[in-house]
């Protein structure tokens, strides 16, 4: 991969931004083997395959939580919205929307700046109302 995750000049980013980026370039691996494992295993007919091959989208998905948890870890505000909205029952918009809110106010309570305003953008990312 070398360089090709970075946005910036590798060499001056601090140790830590790299870090940050090699696993946010682990997580979207993951996730795209699992995604791949789940199109095989959708038109696997051997038993026995499609026994080896859940084994292994099971792997890929104890990864993809690991590199997630070392990225939240290291991104309270993150870690927060992901709290208001991971392992709840109900609309996952909505849970989504409460969340990043109660987030960005505690930063602003804490006097934290916010890197895009009021907002992280999520919303932007929903389709516009008809």
């Amino acid at each position: 991969m070398g360089a090709d995750q970075y946005h910036e000049p590798p060499e001056e980013l601090p140790g830590a931004t790299r870090t940050f980026a090699r696993l946010c370039t682990s997580l979207t691996e993951e996730a795209e083997a699992i995604g791949w494992y789940e199109q095989r295993l959708a038109v696997e007919p051997d038993r026995d395959a499609r026994a080896i091959m859940r084994d292994a989208q099971g792997e890929e998905f104890k990864h993809f939580c690991m590199d997630l948890e070392f990225l939240l870890r290291r991104s309270p505000l993150w870690r927060e919205i992901a709290e208001g909205i991971l392992f709840t029952d109900g609309d996952i918009v909505e849970h989504g929307e409460e969340a990043e809110e109660e987030a960005t106010e505690d930063e602003a309570a804490r006097g934290a700046p916010l890197s895009m305003g009021e907002s992280l953008g999520i919303g932007s990312l929903r389709e516009a109302p008809s």
